[in-house]
């Protein structure tokens, strides 16, 4: 049974979210969501990468690498239309949003070795998506990730005066913070599930 379009975004939001669910993009998830306006750029900034590479990912292996046998091939085509895609990006938003460009530093080429965008090309491939659903894949991956990003910068900053045990400051309480946010979301988990 082919999976619907809107289950398969509304999961890859909620229950299958690619930081919460599956841990991939951890990195920069950590350390930019110090700032709720910093983390909501580069969560537009890997959504945008995702949607992207997810459909140009899809067409290149099912038009290009499928039909002449060289699926061996993906890991590095797929990282080299991300970074390439990321490139692309990067001159956008330097050119027009400069601000954003300066406070994410390194992080904005970073997106380029996050392993979300890699690991949502690899799951439309695993689990045979078709276009149609490989862009929702994308779309809702990448706002399931703005989603958990945004949410972790916007407790942080409320706890940023909190009472926080010496030993758990830091990494200690994001990681915390982060532990119990995807519990809550798969809470969720029996309303829609790709799985």
């Amino acid at each position: 049974m082919e999976l619907n379009p809107i289950t398969i975004l509304i999961a890859s939001i909620f229950t299958s979210n690619m930081i919460l669910a599956n841990f991939l993009g951890m990195c920069s998830f950590i350390a930019v969501s110090k700032e709720i306006k910093t983390s909501l750029g580069l969560g537009q900034a890997v959504t945008f990468v995702l949607t992207g590479t997810s459909v140009i990912n899809y067409l290149i292996y099912t038009y290009l690498l499928e039909p002449y046998g060289l699926e061996y091939l993906r890991f590095i085509v797929f990282i080299i239309t991300i970074a390439a895609f990321v490139q692309l990006v990067e001159m956008i938003i330097e050119r027009y949003v400069p601000t954003l460009y300066y406070s994410l530093g390194i992080f904005l080429p970073l997106i380029t070795v996050n392993c979300a965008i890699l690991g949502v090309s690899l799951f439309l491939i695993i689990r045979d998506y078709s276009l149609l659903q490989s862009l929702t894949f994308g779309i809702g991956s990448g706002i399931g990730w703005t989603l958990a990003i945004v949410a972790l910068a916007g407790i942080r900053q409320k706890i940023k005066n909190a009472p926080v045990p010496k030993g758990l400051q830091g990494a200690g309480i994001t990681l915390i913070i982060t532990g119990l946010m995807a519990l809550a979301f798969i809470g969720l988990s029996g309303v829609a599930s790709i799985q």
